[in-house]
């Protein structure tokens, strides 16, 4: 019974909604500081890194999925992610958070399960290898209730080896990594 109902507990958020202005601002600031990483480099001078904030990302994938529009408006309500329910997928997400904290990537997703709404935490490493992108989890609960990283990182790589043309880099980009709690990308 206590599993039950720490299951449909929702847990502390990991990150707060932005206000539309700040969203979009936000998102404006991930789309300049990616064209960085277009920029030719001098001979001899080191590759461009972008650091880019919890904000930034959740900005820039709520912009993706519509909940932002391209150009900044005046309004001040906050941009939740539930504004939006991303199809790209099962299963449906419809809300998410995005945090960086330290070197760990933290993301919570609001989805159904048999019928309920339940929330997902999975916590983790976030880099690079070979092209593409990796996740190491060291978290991940369901609900408010912990479950252990051993039952669920099978299923979490299988998964994501499944969905290995959508983790690849772009091409401008030869690495990723979480790092003081900003997500860094490094030029090719």
């Amino acid at each position: 019974m206590i599993a039950i109902f720490l299951v449909l507990k929702k847990p502390q958020p990991v990150a707060q909604p932005q206000p539309v202005a700040a969203a979009a601002a936000n998102a404006q600031s991930f789309q300049d500081k990616l064209q960085q990483l277009d920029r030719a480099k001098q001979p001899g001078q080191a590759p461009a890194e972008v650091h880019l904030s919890s904000d930034e990302v959740s900005a820039a994938i709520a912009q993706a999925a519509g909940a932002i529009p391209l150009a900044a408006g005046s309004s001040s309500a906050p941009v939740s992610s539930t504004d939006v329910a991303l199809t790209t997928g099962q299963p449906e997400i419809k809300d998410y958070q995005v945090n960086f904290d330290g070197d760990i990537a933290r993301g919570q997703f609001l989805t159904q399960v048999a019928g309920k709404d339940v929330w997902v935490t999975l916590a983790g490493h976030l880099g690079s290898n070979d092209g593409y992108a990796t996740f190491v989890p060291t978290e991940f609960k369901v609900g408010d209730l912990n479950v252990p990283v051993s039952l669920v990182n099978d299923a979490l790589q299988k998964r994501l080896a499944e969905q290995r043309d959508r983790l690849k880099l772009p091409d401008n980009v030869s690495g990723i990594k979480v790092e003081n709690g900003e997500l860094v990308m490094t030029q090719k």
